[in-house]
């Protein structure tokens, strides 16, 4: 029997809505749980939510925040690491690095067309051959065809409105009140860390599951 395949977004320690969205989602045997990165920092617990994934969980991808951590555990340097960064360095213990470290950038899916990644992708190149620094961290295309952040472009078109696919693309990072459903993606970071809900997404039928979070843990 072939079970679901089930992307979920952004956790950023919010282990107890983690716990909440995988019981809800009545997980299989047979189930494949991806999760789209940033599964730490700023939330309550980093570390359980990584005990939670290496139990549950059949694949977690690369976020910008793992990658910032895992940055600088090997050099050592921590211009780029923000306040919230050095709680989770206090929890995490070598077999989270380990994990970590494995994270891959993509899963594709290639029997229903669909990639599920991080941040997203640069729509004028090949997904396949993007970097870690734009897959991880893309949000809006300047006028100059490259990634910007927000505050650069604020009237940028965000990556996912560029993206005319094929492959349809799952994709975390951003976070809205809402799933943000285009014709070629899907965005599922619905913001739980700042309030809002832990999303999964079933495939290939799209079938949006959430659950609310418990309290306000960051404010951005």
């Amino acid at each position: 029997m072939k079970g679901r395949l089930i992307a979920i977004g952004d956790i950023h320690g919010c282990h107890r809505e983690f716990e909440d969205l995988l019981h809800k989602l009545d997980l299989g045997k047979h189930d494949r749980v991806v999760l789209l990165g940033d599964l730490v920092n700023r939330g309550p617990d980093s570390a359980k939510v990584i005990a939670l994934a290496r139990r549950h969980v059949w694949r977690a991808l690369l976020g910008n925040h793992e990658l910032r951590l895992l940055n600088f555990r090997k050099t050592g340097d921590p211009t780029h690491l923000k306040r919230s960064d050095y709680e989770t360095l206090k929890q995490l213990n070598s077999r989270d690095w380990a994990y970590m470290n494995a994270m891959p950038l993509t899963f594709h899916d290639a029997e229903h067309g669909v990639v599920l990644v991080h941040g997203g992708f640069l729509p004028s190149q090949s997904w396949r051959r993007q970097p870690a620094r734009i897959v991880t961290r893309i949000q809006v295309v300047g006028k100059d065809g490259t990634p910007k952040k927000r505050s650069e472009e604020p009237d940028a078109p965000h990556w996912s409105e560029l993206w005319k696919g094929p492959p349809f693309v799952v994709y975390g990072h951003t976070p809205r009140p809402d799933v943000q459903h285009l014709k070629w993606s899907l965005g599922i970071d619905t913001a739980c860390v700042l309030g809002g809900a832990l999303t999964a997404c079933i495939l290939p039928e799209r079938k949006i599951v959430q659950v609310k979070a418990r309290e306000k843990y960051f404010t951005a």
